[in-house]
């Protein structure tokens, strides 16, 4: 195991009808007015929107709105939010949505005092040293943004998607009220089930340490999540279940699925591409797609963790002759629960006929982790993924 730090001071309120505290928390925390950001008209069409605001209002907390937040946030519209905030003199920025809405108030947040060109923070050719605090009321279980670290920007020039983590865009504070994400359609659902697994999917298969704890975390999460996931499926209003998700989400990507480990995210990388370049593709369908292949194609090089995998989270039973034969399970059984929540599991599906496999691999780059890959590698791993 390797040495590690771990601190997460996002301030987590967990539970049915926590968003009605929303104005209580920020005049807790001492903040006057608020960029109120949020996505399409989902949230006014289930009324959380006038809730907040009623909430914002008793509190007496100030607000200034920017709703249309799309799915993979832009470039563009985080300028337009930064433009917002500065002229307005917010001094926080509250978040309500899932992983975009919070991925784009993150990068308002460190755009607000950037003194370079704020996708040079994207590129890694600079670092934010200060940034507007986040607050989150959360309606998708999926991305885990809303303790995370991580921020993830699309550039409509050049149809760049990348991400960078600092510990500066980790929100003071998240609302997590599983009941909100009651209305969230199957796929967007199976889209978030697929994000949650694949969190923590990327952590186990990278480094080579010894982490049995960590180990067994990443599985006992992994199995709520699959089988929480077959739940609300069937039955979107299942409390238990969508509150598993919804932690689970959290967890997933808060750091502590890899602690003592390396880690890097191969298919987050790939599938970035992938998202980036044909907006219409959803993150988790991306990741469904890709995260077979990837396996299929590595696997051999690191069977025994693919073997420890497929016993103890999909119950494998372990052929002592043909590790392969166990390893090949695990991956197997992955992809079929993929399909039975209604993931895709080939490129294909997404009826794109011209996709540009190497102008993807290009733009990727080599991938140095603990199975690395070159180009080459990665334009196979697409073309399995046909």
């Amino acid at each position: 195991m390797k040495n590690f730090e771990y601190c997460v001071p996002t301030k987590v309120a967990f539970g049915k009808a926590t968003h009605l505290k929303t104005g209580e928390i920020i005049k807790s925390l001492g903040y006057k007015k608020i960029l109120f950001h949020y996505g399409g008209g989902s949230i006014k069409a289930t009324g959380l929107y006038s809730r907040i605001c009623d909430s914002l209002e008793k509190a007496g907390i100030e607000y200034i709105e920017l709703g249309g937040v799309e799915p993979n946030p832009k470039l563009g519209f985080v300028k337009k939010g930064t433009r917002v905030c500065k002229g307005e003199g917010c001094d926080m920025i509250l978040a309500v949505g899932g992983g975009s809405v919070i991925d784009s108030a993150k990068a308002i947040a460190v755009s607000r005092f950037a003194e370079c060109d704020p996708w040079d923070f994207w590129m890694k050719k600079a670092a934010p040293t200060s940034a507007l605090p986040i607050g989150v009321i959360l309606t998708l279980a999926a991305s885990g943004s809303e303790t995370s670290s991580s921020v993830v920007l699309t550039n409509e020039d050049g149809l760049w998607k990348r991400g960078f983590n600092s510990e500066l865009v980790r929100p003071a504070f998240s609302i997590l009220d599983p009941e909100l994400t009651y209305t969230v359609n199957k796929y967007q659902t199976a889209c978030g089930i697929t994000d949650i697994m694949m969190h923590t999917l990327e952590r186990y298969f990278s480094g080579a340490e010894q982490t049995d704890l960590t180990d067994r975390l990443a599985e006992g999460l992994l199995k709520s999540v699959i089988d929480s996931g077959r739940i609300v499926i069937d039955n979107p209003e299942d409390y238990e279940a969508r509150a598993n998700l919804m932690w689970a989400g959290s967890l997933s990507h808060n750091d502590l699925m890899g602690l003592g480990r390396s880690t890097f995210s191969v298919c987050h990388k790939l599938e970035h591409e992938l998202s980036g370049m044909y907006d219409s593709i959803a993150h988790g369908a991306g990741l469904s797609v890709l995260f077979p292949a990837w396996a299929k194609y590595v696997y051999k090089a690191d069977t025994e963790r693919f073997c420890q995998y497929a016993q103890r989270v999909w119950d494998a039973p372990r052929d002592s002759e043909d590790a392969h034969k166990t390893a090949m399970y695990g991956i197997a059984a992955t992809e079929e629960y993929f399909k039975s929540i209604g993931m895709p599991t080939r490129l294909s599906a997404f009826g794109i006929p011209d996709m540009k496999i190497e102008e993807m691999a290009g733009k990727c780059g080599a991938l140095p982790a603990k199975i690395p890959l070159d180009i080459n590698d990665i334009i196979e791993i697409f073309e399995l993924a046909r």
